[in-house]
Formats: structure tokens, C-alpha cells, sequence
């Protein structure tokens, strides 16, 4: 960054403010592939009006994006472990130390999927239910016993507070996701939440982040004198213990599995009784360095710098 100048205020104070906004839970669909210090931005929304509208001088426009290649996820009394996810949002800072967040066309949060331990067995059996005790007698094909979970993301994120994504123990951001799970028996609109009944995850960092930044030009190469700057937070472990898990809905013909599934894996689940962890998230801030020297069309410009990253 240049020191002695606007562009170091004004860009510090966008990129830290955009540290409220961060938290990471997965594999990017409808990302572009981005050059140099854009690439972990592949789906910042830059082209949403409320990004495009920032101005630089008194609403800032914000790319964050994190990342974490493994975790686990605690429903009842089931643990699922996930591999690769991935959260990239936009962020509009204006006067006042109020935010608005923005998500991609395609959700907030993308995840790789994975297995359920024990498949449907463990999920449903064994049962003293006759209709259940047929199904669990079906199950040792492994294919009718395999069960997918992906954790997907519903409605925008929320809630989130200023600095908490580079200090610990407090909550980042609310994230509301479902948890969809996959199996020929349960059909293919099995989920744990709902858009209108999410499980509200609210990371926050277990462990402190290293912490570097560097500038860069419009499009994406290094350059200590480039116009955007971005701000890397590397090693966190993340997690949230607070979250409430509602019971499963669409699961089996017209719902008819639901409540074997939640008898088993003790759905609904109250808060305090359920958790996730990510692990070695590293999460990523871009902004231009002076906004303000390029008002009123900042936000524009650096749409169009993300443009011109694209390989």
C-alpha cells in the first residue's frame, strides 16, 4: 500500500470492515477463472447493481471470499464430514459502519458433498417400525444404503460484525444453510432446513489468523503501487456451537421417511447441542486501495477490473 495517503485509510478501513463479512463452510459452480490476486474472488458478484452503484466516497464495494478443504458438521446425532467449501459475497460499506452483504446468483456458500457414515442404516435403522424393519432388510445394497449430504446455501448472509473475521471468539457472520441429502429412497428433495426454516450458522474464529496484504493491478498481477489491495487471513480453525437444527422435510414419498430420519438422528435439535468446524480456512478481502479518487464510479471500476482478470 502507499503510505502517507488516502489509499491507505480509506482502503484499510474498506478491507477490515469487510472482515465482518467473512466466514467459511464449498467446489464453485458458474465461477470464472480469475489471473493473479483476483483468483480467489471466482464468484464475487461485481456486477450486482449494489456493487456497481458503490461509489467509492461514502458506499464502498467489497469482494471476500473463504476457503477451507475439510470439516465437519454435527446434526443431532449424526457428524458428517465434508470436504472442499467455499464462501465468496460481496460487501457495500456505507457511512456509519453499516453493511449490506450481496450473494452470487448462485448462492453464498458451495460445498462439496459427502458421505453420511453408515448411510441409511445409520440414519433410519435399526427400527422396530415394520414399515422401517423392510426397508433397513433392503439396505445391504450398497448403492440403496449410500447417503450424500451437501450443505447448501438459502437466502442471503446476515448479521455480521465489524473486525470479528481477524480476531477470535467472535461471531462473523449468520449464514443461513439446509443440508440436502441424497439417497434413491429419500428421493431427491430430502433436506435438513429450509429456506424458510435454516439452520443459522454463525462462525467465528477458534484461532488467529496469520495475516499479510499486498496491492495489485486491475488485472490481478502483482504490483506494490496497483490500484486494489488485498488482505489474506491464513490458518484460522472456525466453528459455532450455537445453531439449532430443525427437523427434515421431503424426505421419502410426500414426506413419508421424515420422521423415521429425525427419530434416529434426534431431529429437531436444540441450540448448544450441535457444531461445526472448518478447518484451515483461509479467507481473502479485495478493494480498490483510494475508492475515493476514483468517486463516483468505483464500484464500476472495479467490476471491470475483475473482468479483465478473467483468463
Amino acid at each position: 500500500m502507499r503510505t502517507g495517503s488516502n489509499r491507505v485509510r480509506v482502503g484499510l478501513l474498506a478491507s477490515f470492515t469487510a472482515l465482518a463479512a467473512v466466514a467459511s463452510i464449498g467446489s464453485a459452480t458458474a465461477a470464472t477463472t480469475l489471473n493473479g490476486d483476483w483468483a480467489p474472488f471466482s464468484r464475487c458478484p461485481v456486477d450486482d447493481p449494489a456493487m456497481l452503484a458503490a461509489d467509492g466516497a461514502t458506499d464502498i464495494a467489497i469482494c471476500v471470499s473463504s476457503h477451507s478443504a475439510s470439516g465437519s458438521i454435527k446434526l443431532g446425532n449424526t457428524v458428517v464430514p465434508f470436504g472442499a467449501s467455499d464462501l465468496q459475497i460481496g460487501v457495500v460499506n456505507h457511512p456509519g459502519a453499516v453493511s449490506t452483504v450481496v450473494s452470487p446468483k448462485d448462492g453464498a456458500l458451495v460445498a462439496d458433498s459427502a458421505k453420511v457414515p453408515g448411510g441409511l442404516l445409520g440414519l433410519m435403522c435399526p427400527s422396530d417400525v415394520p414399515v422401517i424393519t423392510g426397508i433397513c432388510n433392503t439396505l445391504t445394497d450398497v448403492k440403496l444404503n449410500r447417503v450424500t449430504a451437501t450443505i447448501e446455501s438459502v437466502n442471503t448472509p446476515t448479521g455480521f460484525q465489524l473486525l470479528a473475521g481477524a480476531t477470535t471468539g467472535k461471531p462473523i457472520i449468520t449464514l443461513p444453510v439446509r443440508i440436502h441429502l441424497e439417497n434413491p429412497l429419500l428421493g431427491d428433495k430430502c433436506y435438513i432446513g429450509s429456506a424458510s426454516d435454516p439452520i443459522l450458522l454463525k462462525p467465528q474464529n477458534l484461532t488467529q489468523p496469520a495475516v499479510t496484504s499486498e496491492n495489485f493491478a486491475g488485472d490481478g498481477t502483482p504490483d506494490p503501487n496497483g490500484p486494489m489491495s488485498r488482505l489474506s487471513l491464513q490458518g484460522a480453525t472456525q466453528t459455532d456451537t450455537t445453531y439449532a437444527v430443525p427437523g427434515t422435510n421431503g424426505c421419502g414419498l410426500l414426506g413419508s421417511l421424515n420422521w423415521a430420519v429425525n427419530l434416529k438422528t434426534g431431529l429437531p435439535s436444540a441450540a448448544g447441542k450441535n457444531s461445526v468446524t472448518l478447518n484451515n480456512a483461509q479467507t481473502d478481502v479485495a478493494a480498490m486501495a483510494a475508492p475515493g479518487d476514483i468517486a463516483p464510479n468505483a464500484g464500476k471500476v472495479m467490476s471491470q477490473y475483475w473482468h479483465s482478470a478473467a483468463r
